[in-house]
């Protein structure tokens, strides 16, 4: 990689926690946050699904707004220095998406900066492509350090999918868990954010990446008119080709562990282990997978900054699975993202 991307901070805001640690360590025990909620399933029961907690019943944007700068404020927290030079690339859900919370994109970033203590004038990019958002904005942030037009780049992804019409396209879809349908997510909602700066790698870097389309989709069928294609994992495993090579890594052995955006769909558990089988070479024991959706649902475009943080949290606070990180995600439109980090020292927490 020919420009560096060091993740200095990060932080979040979750079903779980309301900050980066606390988030992390109810991860790492497996502990959930679903509950039931207003929505009713087919039969009448309770939809669950796992909503944050927070001081006040905020809704719509304001709601995500809130999600948003708590994510913003963790991540600064100690970072005095990386406001005065700071770019924001904003991840959020893909326009078509019914339920999209956010209706006016400069309304809603105003009120992020404001909530968060930021400059009315502070930069701002958008990228509005669901689950694998935090990739292109990865990719942004390489490319503004190589023209040297940033100093550092703080990525914030939210999303929420717990509202009437996200809830009523998915239903119809068949795609949320319930008791009638074991093949299925449950619908969370989240915000987290990384902070980036450019140069050599250090502690935690960004080292590969790729970033591509699976033309077998999950809605490739009504695409196609009517013809499903059969899934090969061609995005996904390009993805990880593209992202291996960038690293100088030469097998997908060499990955010590994983964190993936699986939430409960058997189409992407397919997708990702096709990727893993057709990239695997060299014989090694099994690699651990984290999936944070086991305990948040599907959260959407924060999904990426939150496996990134997760990721820097455990290298930091020396329970990582080993150096070498990988994070994949992909999109209900065929978008296939993977990223690998690693680490150049490891650095444990103060007790």
């Amino acid at each position: 990689m020919s420009t560096g991307v060091n993740i200095l901070s990060a932080g979040m805001v979750t079903a779980v926690g309301l900050d980066r640690a606390s988030a992390c360590a109810a991860m790492r025990a497996g502990l959930d946050g679903f509950c039931e909620t207003q929505f009713v399933a087919p039969g009448g029961a309770w939809l669950l699904g796992a909503p944050v907690p927070l001081p006040r019943n905020w809704i719509g944007e304001k709601r995500l707004a809130h999600l948003a700068a708590g994510a913003i404020v963790d991540a600064l927290q100690g970072q005095g220095g990386a406001q005065a030079d700071m770019s924001l690339i904003l991840c959020l859900a893909e326009t078509t998406r019914p339920g999209q919370v956010v209706r006016n994109v400069d309304r809603f970033a105003a009120r992020v900066l404001e909530f968060s203590g930021l400059s009315e004038r502070t930069k701002m990019q958008v990228v509005s492509h669901g689950r694998p958002s935090g990739f292109i904005a990865l990719e942004r942030a390489r490319r503004m350090f190589a023209r040297d037009e940033a100093r550092h780049v703080l990525i914030i992804g939210v999303d929420s999918l717990l509202n009437g019409p996200a809830i009523a396209h998915f239903l119809r879809e068949n795609r949320l868990l319930t008791g009638d349908n074991a093949n299925g997510f449950l619908p969370g909602e989240a915000a987290a954010a990384i902070l980036c700066a450019p140069g050599k790698p250090t502690h935690f870097a960004l080292t590969g990446l790729g970033l591509t389309r699976e033309e077998a989709y999950i809605y490739n069928r009504k695409a196609q008119d009517g013809f499903d294609l059969p899934l090969r994992g061609d995005g996904m495993t390009q993805a990880y080709r593209d992202a291996l090579e960038m690293s100088g890594l030469q097998d997908f052995g060499r990955i010590d562990f994983r964190i993936t955006d699986l939430a409960g769909e058997a189409f992407f558990f397919k997708q990702s282990a096709l990727a893993m089988q057709r990239m695997m070479r060299l014989h090694r024991d099994p690699q651990p997978i984290w999936t944070p959706g086991d305990c948040l649902g599907n959260i959407g475009a924060a999904f990426v900054p939150l496996m990134v943080g997760w990721g820097l949290e455990s290298f930091e606070k020396g329970y990582a699975d080993g150096h070498r990180i990988m994070v994949e995600a992909s999109g209900d439109d065929g978008t296939c993202g993977s990223a690998i980090f690693q680490t150049a020292e490891r650095k444990r927490a103060a007790a």
